[in-house]
């Protein structure tokens, strides 16, 4: 028995080996790119000279490190979203990085070498405000953690509390720094707003309070924004409202000391609030005695306080950014000021006299399609003549991060922006030149015979050099490795495929930029950064004319509308290149509540959008007098519908000839009880080619094709897992009315649905059996088709048939999405997005309400799975194999010109590029075809009937002599 299950697991282990990806198929079709997101903090890692380690914090609460040299990752850490693991602190000392997560929840420390985890503890509840590392007798060994009501000590090498206070007065005082120069005390800073500073020492050996102190400081309101550190423990604040900077020695604690800037000559640029930057080289030594004090949006000053008096040793006007860095014992300014339009210049100068060093002059470019210089960050280093040599990682508004070295060479660039793909579409690439001239030949009017034929043989002979060229460079690539071929993809020799499964994907970001990637490659073949876009944006993105309209370029029309105010702007773009659009969008003065993009075309073929405001009035771009023609003669048959989710409202309207609207149903969801999650319809460019199902009795069960059809889903506003409840309803658009409702009773969201053909597959948890469920319904008209040409909302006197099954999945989903192709021939598969960064291609046929407890000879017949309620996770059903894609938010499907190929994008943290194949390559001869062995076969075939035939002439011949 025993010998029997070695035997089974065996071939199980073979079963998965066989399915796995091949070596030499990594890669081949997929592509992979990770990012971090939005930089908060960074610290180069200087314990080494030769380190190549940049330790990097981001708002999408990700700790990481990147190689400076290359700006790839060395590893990453990704955290929970949300608050709760936000990172509010980074430290780092030596080899040690520590890290605070989630409003002070947890203190994890980290190698820094290898990213491994050395210790993690969980804080005492309480509102994060501070944290710094503690130094004593030139060490450090301690980090010190400021909440709202306690501050707690613990120690550097293991995480263990050494001593935990609560703050004085915590009532009134709201303390938000602590702050520790090296000498074994730890200095607690509170503040009454408007009235006075608390200062609180403890002693660092056990917790004891030394001394409590309040100094009167009526116009300070924040200690962070307003005040730094600097020096021998000297509190240096800049007040916006006198224009005056105040000193309060801490050890001292006596009042504070106001110095007003026009006694040293300075003035604060109007509406500009004045802010100070300073330094600390090494937690377990004082603060630097110089500070940079930045006075106006281009105007920073590098002061130094020396024995009570502030002295002023450079100023930097223009200047963008200003920032410190040290390296052994000398610490230096870097300062980018602006060159010209295109170009900023970055120079060192030094801390400790303004003096600037020769030599040091760094050109940072600035690209005019990407946003402002945000932050500096500074790595120094010691050259072999001891001087102080230096790179830079410039961080622009764009969320761009560029790693530059002197003179000005780029090192490497990282998009993050990409970590925040919010919309995306593939666009078909343009033709070749040869094939635009081939198509340009027929939409001339005809010279004559003689000149067509002699384009013809022209435009042939271009094809055949092309041909030509193209097999020489295959035969020259195909000797060299694999890593020396150079791709030699860019914006200009783009052209399409003769499959066309290399596409353009046009991505936009939260930030407000855009994308054009090589769905090949993956590379940025364009980028464009969108100024003033409103931070809680939403984005619409739609192409309006593709590249199949020769010799008019592809456009694309980016709806972007604040949420707050509904107010929208439009952005006109040539998505192949992403340069504007010459055709100017209109002005939208009015909240836009809907926007549709209609089969409609104007003249020069784009399609016709058509935007509604909250005066229920109808624009529509372009605007010309063809379109408005075509709108007010198809007006009668242009339906559209609104939801009001906080409301539960929702409403359908139809257009009037006059391009006035009219409303036509309406359906009142009672948002006492329930809430409109999310209304799903079905993508325009779906094609349906079966209507129909044979069963086994070769019958045909015709499917319910609506067009117009929406998923509603609704969840319940009572969040008792007894009285929660999870609806969906299934509304034609057209006349509002309810097709089908189901209520899945103690289950709760979030709800993940995919609306396609005549089905809907909609996953949420259940709260009463605590597991993640799917549930898919099915219609059908019934065994006899209705209309079998035309499909109309008004003319549908029969309910269609619903079926509906639910199935248990072991686990919970990010997001799903359906395979697409050209036809609609290949077979349907579900494309699910794990939270553990696997993204699943599920069989549509394992998720049939058709399948039998009990199997038939009809059921066997149409090749129905038995039912089980549980469904497995097979791992070769991964399609990214060990490609993990953190926090995957969603997946894009195209179809290519092959039938059996549907392109997939998944983006989240990461992009993942793939190819899917769901009914397999039915249409494509396989990588390893024998072409020798069936060429020597024809070959063999040729020859013996060339020598079959001559012998059968010489038999014939002799015969005749007889």
């Amino acid at each position: 028995m025993a010998k029997l299950i070695l035997l089974l697991l065996k071939l199980c282990i073979l079963f998965f080996v066989v399915h796995a990806v091949f070596e030499d198929q990594v890669g081949k079709f997929d592509w992979r790119q990770q990012y971090v997101g939005k930089v908060r903090f960074s610290h180069f890692d200087t314990q080494m000279q030769s380190s190549k380690k940049v330790l990097v914090a981001t708002e999408s609460n990700v700790f990481a490190a990147l190689n400076t040299r290359t700006g790839e990752l060395f590893w990453r850490h990704v955290d929970k979203t949300g608050p709760e693991g936000n990172i509010d602190a980074l430290l780092h000392h030596a080899q040690d990085a520590v890290i605070v997560v989630g409003n002070g929840r947890m203190l994890r420390s980290w190698d820094v070498n290898v990213g491994g985890l050395n210790w993690e503890i969980l804080l005492d509840t309480g509102s994060f405000q501070s944290a710094c590392l503690v130094g004593q007798h030139g060490t450090v060994k301690h980090v010190a953690v400021l909440k709202k009501t306690v501050i707690s000590v613990h120690y550097l090498s293991n995480g263990h509390q050494k001593w935990i206070e609560n703050l004085p007065e915590s009532e009134t005082v709201d303390y938000q720094t602590v702050y520790s120069g090296g000498n074994g005390q730890v200095f607690v800073l509170g503040i009454v707003p408007h009235s006075h500073i608390t200062i609180v020492v403890y002693s660092m050996e056990d917790g004891e309070i030394i001394k409590q102190v309040s100094v009167e400081a009526p116009w300070l309101s924040n200690i962070p924004a307003s005040c730094i550190v600097v020096s021998h423990g000297m509190l240096m604040c800049v007040d916006s409202t006198t224009m005056s900077l105040n000193t309060l020695d801490l050890h001292q604690q006596l009042q504070m000391t106001q110095i007003p800037l026009q006694s040293l000559g300075l003035e604060v640029d109007p509406d500009f609030h004045p802010s100070l930057v300073s330094h600390q080289p090494n937690p377990a030594q004082k603060p630097l005695s110089e500070f940079f004090l930045q006075l106006g949006p281009e105007h920073y000053l590098l002061l130094q306080l020396n024995n009570g008096q502030i002295v002023t040793l450079r100023d930097f006007k223009p200047a963008l950014l200003a920032s410190f860095a040290t390296t052994g014992e000398k610490t230096v300014a870097a300062v980018m000021s602006p060159k010209n339009k295109t170009a900023c210049s970055i120079n060192l100068f030094s801390a400790d006299t303004g003096r600037r060093l020769l030599d040091t002059t760094l050109i940072f470019t600035v690209d005019p399609n990407g946003g402002k210089p945000e932050r500096l960050h500074v790595q120094a280093f010691l050259k072999k003549d001891d001087s102080v040599g230096y790179r830079v990682m410039v961080q622009t508004e764009d969320h761009t991060l560029t790693f530059i070295q002197q003179p000005g060479r780029v090192m490497w660039t990282r998009e993050e922006a990409l970590s925040d793909v919010v919309t995306m579409e593939m666009v078909d690439l343009p033709l070749t030149g040869t094939q635009a001239e081939l198509e340009g030949e027929f939409g001339k009017k005809a010279d004559g015979l003689l000149s067509m034929v002699l384009k013809r043989l022209s435009s042939q002979l271009i094809m055949l050099q092309a041909w030509t060229a193209h097999l020489w460079k295959l035969f020259y690539d195909a000797r060299k490795p694999r890593s020396q071929v150079k791709n030699d993809i860019s914006i200009e020799n783009l052209s399409r495929d003769e499959f066309n499964l290399q596409k353009m994907m046009v991505m936009v970001t939260s930030s407000g930029k855009l994308f054009g990637i090589d769905s090949k490659t993956g590379g940025i073949l364009w980028r464009h950064y969108l100024d003033n876009v409103p931070v809680n944006a939403a984005f619409k993105l739609m192409v309006q004319r593709t590249t199949a309209h020769f010799p008019h370029p592809p456009q694309c029309t980016l709806l972007i509308k604040d949420k707050d105010t509904g107010l929208a702007t439009l952005h006109v773009f040539n998505p192949i290149f992403g340069r504007r659009s010459q055709v100017t969008p209109p002005a939208l003065p009015q909240p836009i509540l809907q926007s549709l993009l209609l089969p409609l075309m104007d003249q020069d073929y784009a399609k016709v959008l058509l935007l509604v405001d909250d005066q229920y009035k109808v624009s529509a771009f372009p605007s010309t007098k063809n379109v408005l023609q075509q709108l007010q003669e198809t007006a009668s048959s242009i339906f559209f519908f609104l939801v009001d989710s906080s409301q539960g409202r929702l409403s359908g309207y139809r257009l009037r000839t006059d391009l006035s609207t009219e409303q036509v149903w309406e359906i009142a969801i009672p948002t006492e009880v329930q809430k409109i999650v999310s209304v799903k319809g079905k993508r325009p460019n779906e094609h349906v080619h079966s209507q129909g199902r044979v069963m086994g009795d070769r019958s045909v069960l015709y499917k319910y094709l609506n067009p117009n059809l929406l998923a509603v889903v609704t969840e319940s506003t009572d969040v008792h897992q007894e009285r929660s409840f999870i609806g969906i309803l299934l509304i034609d658009g057209v006349t509002g009315r309810i097709i089908h409702e189901a209520v899945q009773r103690k289950a709760r969201g979030p709800v993940h649905v995919v609306h396609s053909e005549n089905w809907v597959v909609y996953e949420y948890w259940s709260t009463k059996s605590r597991r993640n469920e799917f549930s898919v319904i099915e219609l059908y008209e019934g065994m006899e088709l209705y209309n079998s040409t035309v499909f109309s909302s008004l003319d549908r006197p029969h309910a269609p048939q619903v079926l509906q099954q639910s199935y248990i999945f072991p686990s919970s989903i990010s997001t799903m999405e359906a395979t697409l192709t050209e036809k609609g021939i290949t077979s349907r598969h579900l494309l699910i997005g794990l939270p553990s960064g696997g993204i699943l291609s599920l069989p549509k046929m394992f998720l049939d309400p058709r399948r039998p407890e009990i199997v038939s000879e009809q059921s066997r017949e149409e090749n129905l799975i038995p039912y089980a309620p549980e469904l497995i996770i097979r791992t070769e059903w991964f399609i990214n194999y060990n490609q993990t894609v953190a926090r995957v938010r969603g997946i894009y499907t195209a179809p290519s010109g092959l039938e059996s190929t549907c392109l997939v994008v998944a983006y989240g943290l990461d992009i993942y590029q793939t190819r899917v194949y769901p009914s397999k390559q039915f249409d494509v001869l396989k990588d390893d075809y024998d072409y020798m062995l069936i060429s020597s076969v024809l070959f063999a075939l040729f020859f013996a009937t060339m020598i079959s035939k001559r012998l059968a002439e010489v038999k014939l011949l002799n015969r005749a002599w007889r």
